[in-house]
């Protein structure tokens, strides 16, 4: 994934081209949300059985392509992320709102969704 910033009417956008897709995504998610390209669901058990659509687990494993600005604070200051793009992160099963963009799937997500951020 190759991650970049644009800066737009002063504001820093975070762009991101996914590896697999090779498309450009320009979307903003607000406060503490998170954008996430989920990785692809195993098609096979570790014994070789292939398993079908049915019966595959839903993706709790993903990339993050783009963060909000952070949660909107009681004293009117914005909280850091502790999640940046290119992030590989563990969230909840049903966490998040499943959404297609540009033929692609991603799911929106809120910072305390994230279970656990993967290090390499």
């Amino acid at each position: 994934m190759t991650v970049y910033n644009q800066t737009i009417d002063g504001e820093t956008l975070a762009m991101a081209t996914a590896t697999a897709t090779k498309k450009k995504i320009k979307f903003r998610p607000m406060d503490d949300r998170l954008l996430v390209e989920p990785c692809v669901a195993e098609e096979k058990t570790a014994g070789g059985i292939v398993l079908p659509d049915s019966a595959r687990e839903k993706p709790q494993r993903g990339i993050v392509v783009s963060v909000g600005p952070g949660k909107l604070l009681d004293s009117g200051k914005r909280g850091e992320l502790s999640v940046k793009i290119g992030d590989e992160v563990f969230y909840g099963k049903y966490a998040g709102t499943e959404i297609d963009m540009n033929s692609d799937h991603y799911v929106i997500i809120r910072e305390n969704d994230i279970l656990a951020i993967v290090d390499k």
